[in-house]
């Protein structure tokens, strides 16, 4: 009686055989588990999306609003001078 070894190689790959051998019913439940995991991978892409389009406008409001407070500040500083000459 001869016992050949087994690598840790040949082992998974016989392992692996036995492991795809799904049937229908699994194959469709992966399926169908793999589309809910890419329609909320595909809402977060969205969420993400608007976020940053609402950052954008908030930085550009942000802009709008540090200008009209420069511009106060000047004309204070400008007021400000003329009534000291």
């Amino acid at each position: 009686m001869s016992v050949e070894p087994v690598t840790a190689k040949d082992y998974e790959a016989r392992i692996c055989r036995a492991q795809l051998q799904l049937t229908k019913t699994e194959i469709e439940e992966i399926s169908e588990m793999l589309l809910y995991e890419e329609l909320s991978r595909a809402r977060i892409r969205d969420l993400e999306e608007g976020v940053r389009a609402q950052r954008a406008r908030g930085s550009a409001r942000a802009v709008r609003r540090w200008t009209r407070v420069a511009r106060w500040a000047t004309r204070r500083a400008e007021r400000y001078e003329d009534q000291l000459s």
